[in-house]
């Protein structure tokens, strides 16, 4: 069995195109060529060079000794957040703008939370001289000010969504809706692995150069390729598709996604889909998906602005369903105080996204010879802010 997606666009049961006839040409369009696309040695080329020159990689794999020794068992963090805009969300821009140029769009759209895909779009279309829009939750837009100002810095347009909860969920229908006005010149960069097939499977391959440098590097360090557990944290989930994505099929290497409990799972103010979701469609794929029974979408709430998205990608839908993955909740409150821990013990302040990761140590024990690898997705500049706040710094 593999946990990879199948010719069809599916993970198991999870996955497809729902779409609007309107953006049928779009999507189909990109399903046809990003495979024979992104295996054209020159876009390869490219795409290597910009990583390694532009964003930086590969990004360290970084022996966390004091955080080990407190948890007495073996912790390794992939930096992510070292990487040119401050997290994973670049690596996948990159690859993005690379194909929207082959494919010969001149206007790109994006969605962002907390931002920083946002900024990472942002980023690459200024690289590439490619005009830019990025819709925003009016909500996450007040949260997550620096990085607006950086979007704009960067020459974006920033459009807030003031319909629903006015968070990432909104932004993104307000994208779609542009993509549809737009259908001939634009191309929508989604940021995470959801949306229609092909977009959980082509994010998740750019995303795969962290899997890949996490083998090369852990052999280097231990003379094993692979961990025994592989830790991220889950809001649609591309970091976590990305850690994961060269150990899907193997089964001896232990999965642990973590989503936002927020004030609780049961509490109504959660984003832990896995528990509380249903199989439904969201944004054009179908996965696990919280709603209440007549299918209307329930609103998120995490502390986090990268987390609090209804639903998961279908890759990690499917991974939940067959137990290839163990799905932890965390609260805003451990998230916090782990995201704390990480600054005090070893000098990182974390994105408020990758505490909920490193929160899963005060609750689950490992072996003293366990190699956990936790991809800390990125750095906590962006939420300076709300630490301040929470902590009354």
């Amino acid at each position: 069995m593999s946990y990879h997606v199948d010719p069809k666009g599916y993970y198991g049961e999870f996955g497809g195109a729902y779409i609007p006839e309107m953006l049928y040409p779009n999507v189909e369009e990109l399903r046809r060529n990003y495979l024979e696309i992104m295996a054209d040695p020159a876009f390869k080329e490219e795409f290597n060079q910009l990583l390694k020159d532009y964003v930086g990689r590969p990004s360290p794999l970084y022996f966390a000794k004091r955080l080990s020794e407190k948890y007495k068992t073996k912790i390794y963090l992939k930096r992510e957040d070292l990487n040119h805009t401050g997290a994973h969300k670049v690596n996948n821009t990159v690859g993005q703008i690379l194909m929207a140029k082959r494919l010969g769009k001149t206007r790109i759209i994006a969605e962002t939370g907390a931002g920083q895909h946002g900024v990472a779009t942002a980023t690459v279309c200024a690289l590439m001289g490619i005009e830019c829009v990025v819709y925003m939750g009016e909500v996450d837009i007040a949260r997550q000010a620096p990085n607006v100002a950086r979007m704009k810095m960067l020459g974006a347009t920033v459009v807030p969504a003031i319909s629903g909860s006015k968070t990432l969920k909104d932004a993104t229908n307000e994208a779609i809706r542009d993509w549809i006005n737009n259908p001939e010149n634009t191309h929508y960069i989604i940021g995470s692995v959801v949306g229609p097939h092909p977009y959980p499977d082509m994010v998740a391959r750019f995303q795969a150069v962290v899997s890949e440098e996490i083998m090369n590097q852990l052999h280097e360090k231990e003379g094993v390729s692979k961990p025994d557990y592989l830790v991220a944290c889950v809001g649609g989930g591309s970091n976590a598709a990305g850690a994961f994505y060269h150990y899907l099929d193997d089964e001896s290497v232990k999965l642990i996604a973590v989503e936002a409990a927020g004030k609780g799972i049961y509490s109504g103010e959660s984003a832990a889909t896995s528990v509380l979701g249903k199989m439904g469609i969201i944004h054009g794929s179908k996965t696990l998906l919280m709603q209440t029974d007549d299918g209307q979408i329930t609103e998120p709430y995490s502390i986090s602005a990268g987390l609090d998205y209804p639903g998961v990608g279908p890759m990690h839908a499917n991974l939940y369903a067959t137990k290839r993955a163990e799905f932890i909740s965390i609260t805003d409150d451990d998230a916090m105080k782990a995201g704390l821990e990480l600054c005090q013990l070893e000098g990182i302040i974390p994105a408020i996204e990758t505490s909920h990761s490193l929160a899963i140590f005060k609750g689950r024990t490992f072996d003293p010879e366990d190699i956990v690898v936790v991809n800390l997705s990125g750095r906590g500049d962006k939420d300076l802010e709300t630490y301040i706040n929470y902590f009354n710094l």
